[in-house]
């Protein structure tokens, strides 16, 4: 979800507070679209998290600590080289538009300052990261040439131009009656569109809010609006400044039933009612958006993913169109029988009719114990004996065929199981080394071709490790080579292992350390097994549990696949509030 320029506002004066002053002591880029800046302050080093993904641009100060890849990327290096050493001057809004300007002082030759400045414009797709010095780019994350935009290229060496502004109005530094006369100017729009083309800064959330607090609807048209509705609506965006001048926030983040994020807001929400949705307030903008990772996945936003993603997805479709049309040739080759019958039937009666005559004949079928007649559709131009070879030539092809399309249609059905066993994996991935996992995983089952180059190397992947509230230590797999590793290298013979039912997912393992597991532990890791799985968002999911000393694996069975004997079932549907702050703590994670 984007940011508009009122939640930026606070954000940016609390990052400048934080972190104006402060040394880039080292900057890292461990994917496509987030920068991470580590910048120290005295007896403090804080982390400015920057992303430019299309679906939720973002800046804030954050705890996380990203893996590296072996080799930095171009944009990467360039910001090391440019900006690493350098003092953060100040950061600042662009009026109140989705544009974060990072001044940063660095020493230039015979020790003079010179001033860089890292542009963060979040504008969803068109997000964009830019390094510029007295208004000439050094270097952009995304380049944009002619071919991509005709309004602005934003290339190494040119001048830098904002992006696009509509004329539009700041009501921060504006007065209050300029704006109003703004709307009026809309007669045939909705209060609601009217607001968005005046407005600068203004996203849905906050032009919705003022509309509620206002007491109108979003669909009142302007031209219906008298001087005592504008006299309201004025009262109302009054206060939204005295609020911004005061500094005087309230930020609220708003949760689905399904707890997913509909709004977030640094002022409170009064359009969402809390029987349908879950109201979340935080100290700060800073607190809300690190909060809003837990519910996005965001600490572990790896564009790689979605390649991998996509990749799998199209094997699974590719393996369950062939089994459909395995199947259906299937049902053809089981009809075999009736091709007998009428070679059969053939030699029983060749002897009643004549070679080349008949383009059919109907006999009495002597498989059917009332002797029913049966049609049988003769070639003409061959005899009644080669006619009765045919059919008993085409009964033995499709009787080979079915054995084989058997064989086929199991295996294609194996390989699609597993397919969807890595489908799983990838949106378990958190690590540049767990991609790699899945890569070699999807090389080794060609899913993709070889790779020739060889890479630096990463170090080995971890499963997730969760401390759960009886002290013991709870594993996950996030692929099938780490589930293999888990339950047959790592897990004693008396742990817990559990899995979703006929379900893909991870392994799950209780390490007992050879103590008794408690009903509620149990029941707690079974939710997690359902929230690691195919059905996470489900309810009531079937988990076996068995002790792992039960568990085998069959003699060349792909990666992931075990057997047991001695497990028991219990459904579950994951509580993610209880959940959530388990698995927001992996130990295995730097």
């Amino acid at each position: 979800m984007s940011l508009d320029g009122f939640s930026l506002n606070p954000l940016i004066n609390e990052l400048n507070d934080k972190l104006a002053g402060g040394r880039i002591d080292k900057i890292c880029q461990p994917n496509k679209q987030d920068i991470y800046l580590y910048i120290r302050q005295p007896g403090q080093t804080y982390i400015l998290y920057l992303s430019i993904n299309p679906q939720n641009p973002m800046a804030n100060i954050t705890e996380f600590q990203p893996d590296n890849p072996p080799e930095p990327p171009v944009f990467c290096m360039v910001l090391r080289k440019q900006l690493e050493g350098g003092r953060i001057a100040s950061i600042s809004q662009y009026g109140l538009d989705r544009m974060i300007l990072i001044d940063i002082d660095t020493l230039g030759p015979k020790s003079l300052i010179i001033t860089k400045t890292l542009i963060a414009e979040l504008m969803g797709k068109y997000s964009n990261l830019i390094l510029m010095q007295d208004g000439t780019i050094i270097e952009a994350f995304r380049r944009v040439g002619e071919n991509s935009n005709r309004v602005r290229t934003v290339l190494p060496g040119q001048n830098y131009e904002v992006p696009p502004i509509q004329d539009k109005i700041n009501i921060l530094t504006t007065y209050t009656n300029s704006f109003i006369e703004r709307l009026k100017t809309y007669q045939e729009a909705t209060l609601y569109q009217a607001i968005i083309a005046s407005g600068l800064g203004f996203g849905p959330i906050t032009a919705k809010e003022i509309i509620f607090l206002a007491g109108f609807s979003n669909d009142l048209l302007i031209k219906d609006m008298d001087e005592m509705d504008f006299s309201s609506l004025t009262n109302i965006i009054d206060e939204l400044k005295i609020m911004y001048q005061e500094k005087n926030f309230s930020p609220t983040l708003v949760l689905d039933k399904k707890r997913k994020i509909k709004a977030m807001a640094p002022f409170a929400l009064h359009i969402f009612n809390e029987k349908d949705f879950t109201l979340k307030t935080y100290a700060d903008i800073n607190a809300l958006l690190e909060d809003s990772k837990n519910y996005t996945n965001s600490y572990y936003n790896l564009p790689e993913k979605d390649f991998y993603r996509k990749t799998i997805h199209n094997e699974i479709n590719r393996l369950t169109k062939k089994e459909k049309i395995l199947t259906e040739e299937l049902a053809k080759a089981q009809k075999a029988e009736k091709y007998k019958i009428k070679a059969d039937n053939l030699m029983t009666y060749q002897y009643q009719f004549k070679d080349h005559q008949d383009k059919e004949i109907s006999v009495a079928n002597i498989y059917d114990e009332n002797y029913a007649p049966i049609t049988i559709a003769l070639d003409t131009k061959l005899t009644l004996i080669q006619n009765m070879q045919a059919y008993y030539k085409k009964y033995d092809k499709l009787k080979r065929s079915t054995q084989m399309l058997e064989i086929q249609i199991k295996r294609c059905q194996k390989d699609r199981e597993y397919a969807l066993t890595i489908e799983t994996a990838i949106d378990a991935c958190t690590t540049i080394a767990d991609i790699e996992d899945i890569k070699a995983e999807m090389i080794k089952a060609g899913f993709l071709p070889p790779e020739n180059k060889k890479k630096a190397s990463i170090a080995p992947s971890k499963p997730f490790k969760f401390a759960l509230p009886n002290g013991m230590f709870l594993f996950v797999g996030k692929n099938n080579y780490q589930n293999d590793k888990l339950t047959f290298k790592t897990a004693h013979s008396d742990d817990i292992w559990l899995h979703t039912k006929d379900i893909p997912g991870s392994h799950v393992i209780i390490d007992t350390k050879g103590d008794e597991v408690d009903e509620d532990t149990l029941f707690l890791a079974a939710q997690i097994a359902g929230y690691f799985s195919k059905a996470r968002g489900s309810s009531k999911i079937p988990v076996d549990y068995v002790e792992c000393r039960y568990l085998k694996k069959p003699s060349g069975a792909k990666p992931g696949f075990v057997i047991f004997t001695n497990n028991k079932t219990l459904y579950v549907t994951p509580d993610e509030d209880e959940i959530m702050p388990i698995i927001n703590k992996d130990l295995n994670k730097k």
